[in-house]
This record gives structure tokens, sequence and C-alpha cells, in this order.
């Protein structure tokens, strides 16, 4: 189960993070108000599911494993959205 989370994560993160949402606690106090996870939600969701998994696996702790995930968390994120600004222009 956890490899095909890990799976859809990387697919369909948006989709992922909505499961996660309504059907577990993955999320339960991790951010101090709504705001965070909507924008999370809306630009970066691969980070957003990166940050939390670092609250929820490595209790928050950001040694060297968890800040080379969130660099390649926003490399993914941000990578598809510069390739298709390039091809258009």
């Amino acid at each position: 189960m956890p490899c095909l989370a890990a799976l859809l994560a990387l697919i369909t993160p948006r989709l992922l993070i909505v499961i996660l949402w309504f059907f577990t606690t993955w999320f339960a106090g991790i951010f101090d108000s709504i705001l965070w996870p909507i924008l999370g939600f809306v630009f970066l969701p691969t980070t957003l599911l990166w940050y939390s998994a670092v609250h929820n696996w490595f209790g928050g702790a950001w040694t060297l494993v968890p800040i080379v995930g969130m660099v390649l968390a926003v490399l993914i994120d941000l990578g598809p959205a510069t390739s298709r600004r390039e091809a258009y222009v």
C-alpha cells in the first residue's frame, strides 16, 4: 500500500492530498492555519506532501534526507511549469 501511495503522489499529488485530507489524519496538527495547505495544494502539491511526510515520518527533524527530499519535491513541482513555458515561446 505505501508503494501505491508513493506512485499516486508522483502521478497525481493533488488527488492524493484530497484522499489523505478526507480519509486520514495525515495533516492534523502540522499547519497553524488552513492557508498553507490550500496554497500548497494549488501551487506546490508534491512539496506539501513531502513537508507533511517529514513531520509524520521524521518527527519534524530537518536532517540531510528530509532536506534533499524537499529540494527534489520543489524541483518536481517547478520542473514541468518551466518546460511548458519554453515550449510556447
